[in-house]
């Protein structure tokens, strides 16, 4: 390694950190960095893996408040993401480098698409969250009369006209409706964070957290969004609460796959030492600048970088 070498990693580290607090794809800045500085792609991969892991590690500290409560998801989820990333660790350590080689332009690209996605899958998730909620809070809301005032049941309807006291007829039970629709139409009140996270996890959401792990640790670009979607649509809880259990899943997931990259002998430890200590820093200083820089146009950065960076090698491998 070479001082040039060495400074490329370090900004590619401090980037890289800082666009994972705040939008997410800092594997899109590290990893073509590294092929730049002349790795093999697949130690390129490992190294990067292992250079950022200690930003999801941060992540979940900062996320301690919204994970309480969520001690029964994680063992549930647990296990499939620790099989998902060892799956995903190993089935690329048995790649040949020239496979991996040729598919990694497709993999940029397809981490493009899914940081491109979302914006658009939040809403999608915040959507049917809202559906779900406000479907319960209804089911539980009591009955509200729809007779005039001071109809009883059984009796006869108020009548019409101007009620004792001066209030027009009917004025209660437009007062209990609009009472009983701003109850149903809040969530937060209706369905309390801790029933939501007492509801079971199924199967199908294991099976999804198993899968992503292991795209995320044969390939982590975008795995917070596949994570995000995966427990958005199949889980009921507040937004901030889903996306605590993301991040500590996504940390599950690469502390896995870095302890079988270890093992594997295959880390450039000078690149990756760099790494650790520039996306930590980056961590910092990004979730800083955070409340300043609108995360829609540093993510379409990332995409276009990105974009640029497939483009290039497979140019390159013609």
């Amino acid at each position: 390694m070479n001082g040039i070498d060495a400074l490329l990693t370090a900004g590619a580290g401090l980037l890289a950190g800082g666009v994972n607090a705040i939008a997410g794809g800092g594997t899109l800045i590290a990893f073509p960095a590294l092929l730049a500085a002349g790795l093999p792609a697949v130690t390129a991969n490992i190294t990067s893996s292992v250079g950022l892991v200690t930003g999801y590690a941060g992540g979940a500290l900062g996320y301690r408040r919204e994970l309480a409560g969520q001690a029964a998801r994680l063992r549930a989820l647990g296990p499939a993401a620790i099989l998902g990333g060892a799956a995903g660790a190993v089935i690329l350590l048995v790649t040949p480098g020239g496979a991996f080689k040729v598919a990694v332009p497709f993999l940029v690209l397809l981490s493009c698409a899914l940081l491109a996605s979302q914006t658009k899958l939040a809403g999608v998730v915040a959507r049917r969250r809202a559906a779900r909620t406000t479907g319960s809070a209804a089911v539980a809301a009591p009955a509200v009369p729809t007779a005039g005032l001071g109809a009883t049941p059984g009796g006869p309807a108020a009548p019409d006209g101007p009620a004792p006291g001066g209030s027009p007829a009917g004025a209660g039970t437009a007062t209990a409706e609009v009472t009983a629709t701003s109850q149903a139409t809040t969530p937060a009140a209706a369905v309390p964070a801790g029933a939501s996270a007492a509801q079971p996890v199924t199967w199908p959401t294991r099976v999804g957290v198993f899968l992503a792990g292991a795209y995320g640790s044969y390939f982590g670009a975008g795995l917070g969004v596949l994570l995000l979607g995966v427990l958005g649509i199949l889980l009921v809880d507040d937004l901030q609460r889903t996306n605590a259990l993301k991040t500590l899943l996504s940390f599950i997931v690469n502390a896995v796959g870095v302890v079988i990259f270890l093992a594997s002998a295959q880390v450039a430890w000078a690149y990756a030492g760099i790494l650790v200590v520039a996306s930590a820093v980056g961590g910092v200083l990004g979730a800083r600048v955070a409340r300043r820089l609108p995360a829609k146009g540093l993510r379409a950065g990332v995409i276009t970088l990105g974009l640029v960076v497939a483009v290039v090698l497979l140019i390159r491998d013609l």
